[in-house]
């Protein structure tokens, strides 16, 4: 089954998560999201496999950015929200794993592991 990975290597939580895969033989394809930010498709896509539907649960929220572009502002649409994450990567919670059809984002690390 495919397997991805959102992948920020200067992440602890994200080297940790990872860490746990591999020790389980899974060698997820890895996507450097802040250096190849997913498509607004793909965002919508991300948020159905981890069953969210509000984007807002896909944010770092307590990033500056997040306050600097006004994005707790509750009469945003979804898709306003979808394309700061899409314009804004480092705003995407992290990390993700993706497994199939579903997606787990790995906070706690031990998280990605329901997804096997």
């Amino acid at each position: 089954m495919p397997t991805t990975y959102f992948h920020n290597p200067r992440c602890s939580k994200s080297r940790a998560a990872l860490a746990l895969l591999q020790a389980r033989g899974v060698e997820p394809q890895l996507v450097a999201y802040l250096e190849q930010p997913p498509t607004i498709a793909e965002l919508g896509t991300l948020l159905r496999q981890l069953g969210l539907s509000d984007a807002r649960a896909l944010m770092r929220q307590g990033e500056a950015e997040y306050k600097e572009l006004g994005l707790d502002n509750p009469a945003l649409t979804q898709e306003a929200l979808i394309a700061a994450l899409a314009a804004h990567p480092r705003l995407i919670e992290r990390p993700i794993f993706i497994h199939g059809e579903r997606a787990v984002i790995g906070r706690p690390p031990e998280r990605v592991l329901e997804l096997l």
